[in-house]
């Protein structure tokens, strides 16, 4: 038997050369060294690609965080920066609820009045008038008033003859007192401010604040709802409803009980109007022991009663825009003033045009202390 000779790869390569064949290497495609260029640019740009699918959710995190932060974190304090700058909050829940336990506590204050207050007479009120110089025309040319306080009509003013005599008189006496209220709002809304802007507040001021929101019947101690609520009611507005609630100050209501502006209740002492039984248990009209109170409810009662809302809310967007309060506007927001509705807001614009009430919107009081003399 032959041996079989084990040949081997070695050998046969061996083999091959002597018989002149060129053996080279194959190169492997996939050799690191060669392609690494190739490796890399394929690996950047895996990255790159990786990089530009994720940035856009990081950022939108990002925002989200930052916005979720600033709505922890700064949303009160711009809420209070908006109500110091006077500025009305975009929020539904603002100037909503009431609650009246004391809302007419300073008003009932009045019932403290000196029993001997004296009802002067129609010609001695004119009179009194002369010889102060205190005339409507002038007040229309200069844009001030005298500060003349009455605390009672007169009774003989449904005597009065002449209608513009009438309707003279009776504005001249209602001018001051409802000038007068309004001031005593704008000193109320400047320390209000003053109050807000402070780092620190002393006791007393802590508790004038919650004084104010006691009066205008604010609930949670919102200061939103405070700033909308104290706040002025035009002049020729209030003269005007004075005017048609009164018949020009002739009323049993305004002689008997001071009351100007026909205001309802049904707990509190007030006038039966006519044609109601005694025994009825139906509204009366409230009656006051001076002027001035009668003002004062009835300011305090547009602004706070849920029926006049929306003229509180067109009142605050007139002051955001910097704008003169307009009666003319604001009077198409009381139609629930009176069962007539809207019939009753046209009654109250044709008397302001008819009387050129307007005029008053912008006269001053004559300042009676250093404070009042600061608004003039």
């Amino acid at each position: 038997m032959f041996k079989r000779k084990k040949i081997n790869l070695s050998t046969i390569k061996k083999l091959l050369i002597e018989k002149g064949f060129v053996i080279k290497k194959k190169k492997n495609f996939f050799h690191f060294n060669d392609l690494r260029s190739f490796y890399y640019t394929i690996l950047s740009s895996f990255v790159i690609i990786l990089i530009s699918f994720f940035i856009p959710f990081s950022v939108d995190i990002g925002k989200n965080i930052k916005v979720n932060k600033s709505t922890v974190d700064n949303n009160s304090s711009l809420d209070f920066q908006k109500v110091l700058d006077g500025k009305s909050l975009k929020n539904e829940n603002i100037d909503e609820g009431l609650n009246i336990k004391n809302l007419f506590e300073d008003i009932f204050s009045f019932e403290e009045v000196p029993t001997d207050t004296v009802r002067l007479s129609a010609s001695t009120i004119d009179q009194l008038f002369k010889e102060t110089n205190y005339n409507l025309d002038d007040v229309r040319k200069t844009k001030l008033v005298k500060p003349i306080r009455l605390s009672l009509l007169p009774g003989e003013i449904k005597k009065i003859e002449s209608t513009q005599k009438k309707k003279n008189l009776f504005i001249q006496i209602v001018l001051p007192l409802i000038l007068e209220e309004n001031n005593r709002i704008k000193l109320n809304r400047k320390k209000l401010f003053n109050i807000l802007n402070k780092n620190i507040n002393t006791a007393a001021e802590k508790r004038w604040l919650n004084s104010k929101f006691k009066q205008y019947g604010v609930l949670k101690k919102d200061l939103s709802t405070l700033k909308i609520r104290m706040d002025e009611v035009p002049v020729s507005l209030a003269i005007a409803q004075a005017a048609k609630e009164t018949g020009w100050g002739t009323s049993r209501f305004a002689i008997e009980g001071n009351a100007l502006f026909g205001q309802w209740t049904w707990t509190g002492e007030g006038i039966k109007p006519a044609g109601i039984d005694s025994d009825d248990t139906t509204h009366k009209v409230m009656k006051f022991k001076v002027l001035k109170a009668s003002v004062r409810a009835y300011q305090r009662n547009l602004n706070t009663h849920g029926s006049y809302r929306k003229f509180r809310s067109i009142r605050a967007e007139m002051r955001d825009n910097d704008e003169q309060l307009d009666s003319l506007i604001l009077a198409n927001y009381l139609d629930k003033y009176a069962a007539t509705g809207k019939e009753y807001t046209k009654i109250i614009k044709q008397i302001i045009k008819q009387n050129f009430l307007k005029d008053f919107d912008k006269v001053k009081l004559l300042p009676s202390s250093i404070q009042l003399k600061n608004l003039i």
